[in-house]
C-alpha cells in the first residue's frame, strides 16, 4: 500500500489524456521533466516532485485531468473497499469537517459494478470516519468542492487519487464564443504536435471554423503556457505552497515570446472560413488567447483558398456527416477540398480530421499515415497525406 505525501520529492500521478495521444502525452510530460513515464489506455502514468506536479498543471497542453496517486490496496468487495479508503489514507489531513468533496469512480470490481455505487461506498466510508474523529462530517459538492477524489477499480486493486486539476484541463480560458462542432483544446493541441510542426514552416487550415487548431498551434510555437488564465484544485489543498506555485507561475509566464526559440520569425498561421458568424468567433477566440496577431483569418470557401508561399502544413477537421442524409451533401465539400489541394498546395503536407472513411474516400488521395483518435467518443483517423 504506497501512500504520497505532498512534501514528497516523488509524487506518483496519472495524466488522463484523449484516446490516441497516449504518446503524444507521454513525450510532452518527460518534456517537462516527468520520470518513470508510462503509456497507459487513455492516460499517463508518471513520476515527479511537487514542482513538477504544479508545472504540468500550468504547462502541460495534452491532459484532461493530472492525478495525485494517494493510495493502493487490494479490493475485492464492496466491504474491503470500505475499510481500505479508511485506512488507506490520513483522512484527517486532507479532508476536515469544514472541507467539501466529491468521488469520481471508475473501473469494477466484484459487487461493485456501478461506477455511482463504487463512488458511494467511498463517500460512506469517509463521513463515518469523519463522525468517528470529529463528531461532525463534509458535504458532498459536486460543482466546486475543495476535494475531488478519484477511485478505480481493477485488477483485485483500489487505487485512490486526488484530481488537481479541478475543471477539465482543456478549458483554457479563452473559447467564450465555439463553433457549431468544436475540438476541445487539448485535442487540438495534441493534433498539431502529431503533425511536428514547429513554426518554422506556414500552417494553413482552410475549414479553420472558430479556430482553435490554429489557436493551439500559434500559443504552443509562441510559447503560452496553456494554464496561465484559470484556477486549479489543488490551490485549495491542505499544505498548498503558494511560494512554490508561484515561482512554477513565473516560469511559464517566462517563457511566452514573439518570435521562435531560435529568434527566427513565426511562419505564417493562416485560416479560412465561410460563416461570417463563426469567423467572428475565431477572432475573438484569438484576441482572447492573446495570439491574434500571429493569425491570418479570411472569410471565404474553402475552393478558393490559396496558400501562403510553403511548402508547409495543412490542417482541418471538416464536418463528418453524422446525421442522416448529410453525407450524401458532405461528398462534393470533400472532393473539392481534395482537388484545390492538389492543384495549389503542391510538396505541402495535409493532416485531416476524419470520421468518416466514406467521405475522406472522395479526397482521391492516399494516406500515408492513419492515427487513430477519438473527437468527443467519434472513432476518427487523423489522416497524414504527402501532396505531390
Amino acid at each position: 500500500m504506497g501512500i504520497t505525501e505532498l512534501n514528497s520529492t516523488s509524487i506518483s500521478g496519472i495524466a488522463v489524456v484523449p484516446p490516441g495521444l497516449e504518446d503524444a502525452a507521454a513525450t510532452e510530460l518527460t518534456a517537462l521533466g516527468c520520470q518513470a513515464v508510462a503509456r497507459l489506455r487513455r492516460a499517463v502514468r508518471f513520476q515527479t516532485d511537487l514542482a513538477g506536479y504544479y508545472r504540468l498543471h500550468l504547462q502541460a497542453r495534452l491532459p484532461f485531468r493530472l492525478l495525485l496517486e494517494l493510495a493502493q490496496f487490494p479490493c475485492r468487495s464492496k466491504d474491503e473497499l470500505y475499510d481500505g479508503v479508511q485506512r488507506a489514507v490520513d483522512w484527517s489531513r486532507w479532508l476536515p469537517p469544514g472541507a467539501t468533496f466529491r468521488v469520481d469512480a471508475t473501473g469494477s470490481a466484484p459487487g461493485l459494478n456501478h461506477s455511482h455505487y463504487s463512488a458511494l461506498q467511498v463517500k460512506n466510508a469517509l463521513v463515518d470516519l469523519q463522525r468517528q474523529q470529529w463528531g461532525a462530517r463534509s458535504s458532498v459538492d459536486l460543482d466546486n468542492p475543495d476535494l475531488s477524489i478519484h477511485l478505480h477499480l481493477g485488477g483485485g486493486e483500489a487505487a485512490l487519487s486526488l484530481d488537481g486539476s479541478g475543471g477539465s484541463l482543456h478549458r483554457r480560458g479563452y473559447r467564450a464564443a465555439m463553433g457549431l462542432a468544436p475540438l476541445k483544446e487539448n485535442l487540438a493541441a495534441g493534433l498539431i504536435a502529431l503533425t511536428g510542426w514547429d513554426g518554422s514552416v506556414p500552417l494553413a487550415d482552410p475549414l479553420c471554423g472558430s479556430g482553435t487548431l490554429l489557436i493551439e498551434a500559434a500559443c504552443l510555437a509562441l510559447g503560452r503556457a496553456p494554464g496561465l488564465g484559470r484556477h486549479f484544485a489543488l490551490e485549495r489543498w491542505p499544505k498548498f505552497d503558494s511560494q512554490l506555485w508561484q515561482q512554477e507561475r513565473q516560469a511559464a509566464s517566462d517563457l511566452a515570446r514573439e518570435t521562435l526559440p531560435s529568434g527566427a520569425a513565426l511562419a505564417p498561421i493562416v485560416g479560412r472560413e465561410q460563416d461570417p458568424g463563426v469567423l467572428d468567433q475565431a477572432h475573438s477566440n484569438a484576441e482572447a488567447a492573446g495570439i491574434a496577431s500571429a493569425l491570418e483569418l479570411s472569410l471565404g470557401d474553402c475552393r478558393d483558398f490559396m496558400p501562403p508561399p510553403g511548402p508547409g502544413i495543412l490542417v482541418c477537421n471538416p464536418p463528418y456527416g453524422e446525421r442522416i442524409g448529410e453525407r450524401e451533401g458532405l461528398e462534393p465539400l470533400y472532393a473539392d477540398l481534395g482537388r484545390m489541394v492538389k492543384e495549389r498546395c503542391g510538396g505541402w503536407s495535409l493532416w485531416l480530421l476524419s470520421g468518416n472513411p466514406e467521405l475522406t474516400g472522395a479526397l482521391k488521395m492516399k494516406a500515408s499515415r492513419r492515427i487513430p483518435i477519438s473527437n468527443g467518443g467519434i472513432d476518427c483517423r487523423w489522416l497524414h497525406y504527402e501532396v505531390r
